[in-house]
């Protein structure tokens, strides 16, 4: 049985055999969930790359009590995604000789992610969900279970993401698992036994994703040239410490993950990211999108640098049961689907009333 108390709770799924073939063996998940579970009115929302299953933490306008995502009608339950370093099995975990799993942890894929959180929810006895939603990494899996049980999922919200990782995604994702794999502390993915940790690869991998996460004129128009109070970037001779304010606040980014989030785990799930691809296996994209029969509502930003919205375009144009489109207006780039609440929490409210009516409102597009 689920609790709904908002308490992190780990629940032991068993062995988990991922989609390339590889074994891992007594794995956990971490969820929360909040408000009254009646068995067809839970709310499955998925979180992104760095996020974690307190989603009334990190989309705490949208999630509770009158808000879009009304805990006081819905169940609403967060997972912390398979890999994960918030309660999940990942590289941080003990594998079964007792030694953290480190470099020996499988990769993932999107559908792997999605497979241990079905696993899960068999575990709790969740045999409906009337929504699943997420953006981003967790749009990805939203994707995915549309695709891999469409017979226990009534609707679904796809939020910033595209069909497939495009090869520049793959490249910038890269760079970024590169950033870390070069940090002397990484030690092969190692690191969890020694005094070490790769802050300075994590932050230098954060510092270049926050730049695709952000739009090109919010960062502009906040920083343009401004040098940093205090340093002179115009000097005779260059010196790292002596900083634009923009590098500053990357700087600040970079740090900030450092202080709650795990390489390895980085690393992995950035993997999951590359591997991203719906149509592997099922004939192609358009022919994967084409077969999908869950009601499907598609949502991008305009300004979004890292999954652009003409990927969210391709999405409804090619989707078998498309619910509605959405377009959300922002400078703030990719982060729009985090930040921009009011927006969010508007087309999740027109989501839901169609999913509500199972469907019956299909087709009834905005923007």
């Amino acid at each position: 049985m689920l609790d709904t108390t908002g308490t992190l709770h780990k629940v032991d799924i068993g062995e988990f055999i991922t989609e390339a073939g590889a074994t891992i063996p007594n794995v956990t998940i971490a969820y929360q969930a909040w408000g009254t579970f009646h068995g067809n009115n839970l709310i499955v929302v998925e979180h992104a790359l760095t996020g974690d299953s307190n989603v009334v933490d990190w989309w705490d306008g949208v999630v509770g009590p009158g808000k879009a995502l009304d805990t006081d009608k819905y169940c609403v339950l967060c997972t912390n995604a398979l890999g994960g370093c918030m309660g999940s099995t990942g590289p941080t975990s003990l594998a079964p000789d007792g030694n953290h799993w480190g470099s020996r942890f499988p990769a993932l894929s999107i559908r792997d992610l999605v497979a241990a959180e079905k696993q899960f929810l068999d575990k709790v006895g969740v045999t409906q969900i009337l929504a699943v939603l997420g953006g981003s990494m967790g749009g990805a899996r939203t994707l995915e279970w549309t695709l891999l049980y469409p017979q226990l999922v009534n609707a679904a919200l796809v939020l910033a993401v595209s069909a497939r990782a495009s090869a520049w995604q793959i490249g910038i994702q890269t760079a970024q698992i590169s950033a870390i794999e070069q940090d002397p502390d990484w030690q092969g993915g190692d690191y969890y036994r020694t005094e070490a940790t790769p802050h300075n690869g994590l932050a230098a991998a954060r510092r270049i994703a926050h730049l695709t996460y952000r739009g090109e004129l919010e960062i502009d128009e906040r920083f343009g040239t401004t040098v940093q109070p205090g340093e002179n970037p115009l000097g005779p001779y260059r010196d790292p410490h002596q900083r634009f304010a923009v590098q500053s606040y990357l700087d600040y980014q970079g740090v900030k993950l450092t202080e709650r989030f795990d390489a390895g785990t980085y690393v992995t799930l950035t993997e999951a990211m590359n591997r991203h691809d719906i149509g592997r296996g099922r004939g192609g994209l358009n022919k994967a999108l084409a077969a999908s029969q869950v009601p499907t509502m598609i949502a991008g930003v305009d300004t979004d640098i890292l999954y652009p919205y003409h990927q969210q375009e391709h999405l409804s144009r090619n989707l078998g049961n498309l619910l509605a489109m959405a377009k959300i207006s922002s400078p703030v780039g990719h982060d729009a689907f985090l930040v921009e609440c009011r927006q969010v929490s508007r087309i999740i409210r027109h989501f839901l009333t169609m999913a509500d009516a199972n469907g019956t409102d299909a087709n009834m597009y905005f923007i």
